[in-house]
Formats: structure tokens, sequence, C-alpha cells
């Protein structure tokens, strides 16, 4: 099994907190992280099974009292009825470490979560791999900050033996990344109508599932780019508030990631509208039609899915180590573009993405202008590319092969 960076938040704070609810994505791996990591210490319990959620539903008092602790309690959006019970027992005996919550983030676990264990529970998102993860090198992974304060890239690493191409195909959940045998095609058909039939239909927001998907694959044409919503709900047929529900739905969900405008500091009008990236690309490529890689290297869609590849990465590569993302793009009405922002020790980390092999001055143009504009609160500027190797473009910028920037 491949090291998971959030098992050392999970540890971390079982020694802080009685509970701790670990949410993320179907199929991200939740329930096989907590298990190893915890198969020595905790009883596993699956709420998903009909007797046991059954029994959990028609009495949760006398469910709660017939298990021992410290326990896991699997899929506990099954069964959300059990939380405010938890609390009883949270408070009856405060013990760090006792209660384990998986299961899928949904509007009614988190308001469950939020009104029944505020103070008592760490609350952690598992999304799918990243990189590091993927390639097996999860336990030497850094986090961002960390990142950020080198000032060279690392030497290339060797151990990357998939594509560029296959990488963003397969994507990064557990099961397709890990097994070359899985088919891609059938694994994300098969997710993304499991999506739909058990996360979506019972959730009042959608009435019609074949408009939902519809929808669901207009988003996926708008990885990378710019949301909105307005023109999304013309295209569909429905309103703009009801677009603007169902793209809270993906995004509370960990289908999308909204990355939000950078806006303090810089006293320019900037678009105020956030970004959208889907979490996977496996899945945006499924619902864009990509099936092989030549295809999806000659497509129209290439760059965005790039960006995504990227942008996703270190919004995972945060979450997984328990901490709160600071990422934004920038962009003003006077034509100043930046990708990535990273705000961090009070300074900006600027990032352009390219997708192409060839990088000159050009390309870092919206960095130098940045600089010039911004200042002191500028603490690094990088393009990040497909270029064979990282090299220093000026006497501020550094060109930075993708692999040296995710690989590390």
């Amino acid at each position: 099994m491949k090291y998971r960076i959030l098992a050392r938040s999970i540890l971390k704070a079982l020694r802080s907190f009685p509970a701790v609810v670990v949410t993320g994505p179907r199929q991200s791996g939740k329930t096989t992280l907590v298990r190893n990591l915890l198969r020595s210490t905790h009883t596993h319990i699956n709420l998903e099974d009909p007797d046991v959620g059954l029994r959990a539903i028609e009495d949760p008092r006398g469910f709660l009292d017939n298990l021992s602790t410290p326990v896991i309690l699997d899929e506990i959006q099954y069964v959300s009825e059990l939380l405010p019970y938890i609390k009883s027992k949270v408070d009856s005996k405060r013990k760090a470490g006792q209660w384990i919550l998986t299961g899928l983030q949904n509007f009614v676990l988190m308001r469950g979560v939020s009104e029944s264990l505020a103070g008592r529970a760490a609350v952690l998102s598992l999304l799918p791999f990243t990189l590091m993860e993927r390639i097996g090198g999860g336990e030497e992974s850094r986090d961002v900050p960390s990142l950020l304060k080198t000032s060279k890239p690392n030497p290339p690493r060797s151990d990357i033996k998939t594509s560029l191409a296959e990488l963003v195909l397969r994507g990064s959940y557990p099961e397709i990344a890990s097994k070359r045998s899985v088919d891609r095609g059938i694994w994300c058909g098969s997710y993304i109508a499991t999506y739909l039939e058990r996360d979506i239909r019972n959730l009042s927001q959608v009435g019609d599932l074949r408009q939902f998907e519809l929808f669901l694959r207009l988003a996926a044409t708008r990885t990378g780019q710019l949301l909105n919503i307005s023109e999304i709900a013309r295209e569909i047929g429905i309103s703009s508030p009801t677009a603007a529900r169902w793209i809270s739905l993906l995004e509370t969900g960990y289908q999308i990631m909204l990355l939000p405008p950078y806006y303090r500091n810089i006293g320019k009008r900037l678009v105020k509208s956030p970004k959208l990236y889907f979490n996977d690309t496996a899945l945006a490529c499924h619902l864009l039609g990509l099936r092989d890689t030549a295809t999806l290297l000659n497509s129209p869609h290439f760059p965005h899915l790039f960006e995504t590849f990227i942008i996703a990465d270190f919004w995972k590569r945060y979450l997984h180590f328990g901490q709160m993302p600071s990422l934004y793009y920038m962009r003003t009405r006077d034509g100043l573009e930046i990708d990535l922002v990273v705000e961090e020790a009070q300074k900006l980390h600027l990032f352009e993405v390219k997708s192409g092999a060839t990088i000159t001055s050009k390309h870092a143009a919206s960095l130098q202008r940045a600089r010039s504009d911004l200042g002191r609160l500028i603490g690094s500027c990088a393009v990040i590319a497909r270029s064979p190797e990282s090299f220093p473009l000026g006497r501020d910028i550094q060109v930075c092969r993708w692999q040296d920037v995710l690989a590390t």
C-alpha cells in the first residue's frame, strides 16, 4: 500500500482531539488508510452495511453503548443521526483519539459535525494521490511552505516511469492510478454513474440527473478557466441560482475546487470570479471524451488540463498535511495575469503554468510585470513547464520542470 501523507496528520490529531473526522470524495482511500493505520488499536464498524446502519438508526444510544472504544465509524454520512449521541459520549469521557469518523463530505454531514462536534473533532480531508504519493514517495514529501523555501529546483527524479500524458489520463484515484489492469474508461464511467446515483440523486437541489450530468460535462470543459455561472446556466437551460447551487455541490463533494482571486495589497481593479479546476484529471478527460494520449496532447483542452494537474497537486498537498490552502490566482482589469499565487509568510510566490516545452522570456512577461508592480511583496517567481530541464530565466525568475516541483 502506498504511504498517504495524511497519515501523519491523523496521528497528530489523535493525540489532541477526542474525535477525528476524515472526509473526502468516494474512492479516495479513506477506509484503507484508517484501517491500515489503526488496525491494532481501533475497532472498525462499517455503517454502509444495511444491518449495521439500521441498528444505529433505530437505537443510537444502545448501538453506541455496545461499542468498545477506540473505534472507527466508517461511512458516517449514512447515519449522521449518530453525531449528537457521539457528542454526548465524548463529553462524558473526553479522552483523545477515541472516535474516528470517515465519510463523504456533504451538507448534511458537515452541518452535523459543526453542530455536534465543534471543538471536539479535528476535520481532515483525504483527496486522491498527490504525485509524490502516486510514485511511492509520500513519506519523503514536503509541505508547500517547505517547498517554497528551496531556492533551487531538486535534482531530476528517476522514479517517474509514467509519461505526463498518461498521468493526466489516468488521474490520481488510488485504484485506477495504481493498477494498470484497471480499464480507465470503464472505471471513470462507473465512478460518474455511482456519483450521480448515490451522492446526487437524494439531494433536493437536483431534480433531473441527466441535466446534472450535462452540467458536469460542461463544467469539465471549463477546467482551468474562469467560472462564469450565467454562461453555464444559459447553455444548459437552468437558472443562475440553480447553477450556483450545483457548483456548490461539486465543490462540497470534492469534485472541483474553486481558486479565488488574490485581492489584498495590490491596489488594482481585479477580476473577482474564481477559476474552476477539476480535482482529478482522469474524470475531466473522460467527461471531455479524451481517450488516448495522442488525442489528449493534440486537444485544445490540454493546456488547461496540464494547469489543472499542477494546481490540484498543490491543493492536495496542503490538505494532506492538514493545512489550510493559501492558493489564489491573479488577474487585473489592465491585463496582469498570474496562474497561481501562493501566499506564505507574508510573501507572494508567483507561478505561471505553461504546457509547452520551449520557454523563453515572453512566457514570463506577467511575472516580470508583477515583480515590478508589487516589489517587496514578491517572494519568488517561477514558470512551471514541460521543459526538459530547470534553468534560471534572468536573475529573478526560474523555469522549473513540472517533475522538479511536484515530485518532491
